[in-house]
């Protein structure tokens, strides 16, 4: 089952995400942390990244950090939204990853194993949250 009681008390006991689900909302954390971190060393230390501020695909690292930072604070927020079960944050965590999954296509000459390794943690984190919430504890459904 995608969630489980938090706790074994009487009263109405509260769900909590596990399973892929409770994965996407971790994954989207960490990627949104990760985007913060990429955001503030673009805008702040520019000269980190081993190629010329022209190497970019467009922009320069100050609208690339601006970008990053705010994408990486709804990332975030909405990480927080799936672990609090919230169908909104599924569907906003979605879109939130494919469009940084396209970006970091942008942003490749910058920084490509960090570039390659978010790509593959989005698209993971997009199957994850594209899966249902339940099991099909039911066993197995046949077509009559």
């Amino acid at each position: 089952m995608a969630t489980q009681p938090a706790g074994d008390s009487g009263s109405t006991a509260r769900e909590r995400p596990a399973g892929w689900y409770g994965f996407a909302g971790v994954l989207f954390l960490v990627v949104g942390s990760v985007n913060v971190l990429q955001g503030f060393i673009a805008l702040f230390k520019d000269d980190y990244y081993t190629i010329t501020k022209s190497g970019l695909l467009f922009a320069d690292f100050t609208a690339w950090g601006t970008f990053f930072l705010i994408l990486g604070i709804l990332e975030v927020l909405v990480g927080l939204g799936i672990l609090a079960l919230r169908t909104w944050a599924r569907v906003v965590g979605v879109l939130l990853l494919m469009i940084n999954t396209v970006v970091e296509f942008a942003f490749i000459a910058a920084f490509p194993i960090w570039t390659l390794a978010a790509i593959a943690i989005n698209i993971t984190a997009i199957f994850a949250l594209m899966r249902p919430l339940d099991d099909y504890s039911g066993g197995p459904r046949y077509l009559d």
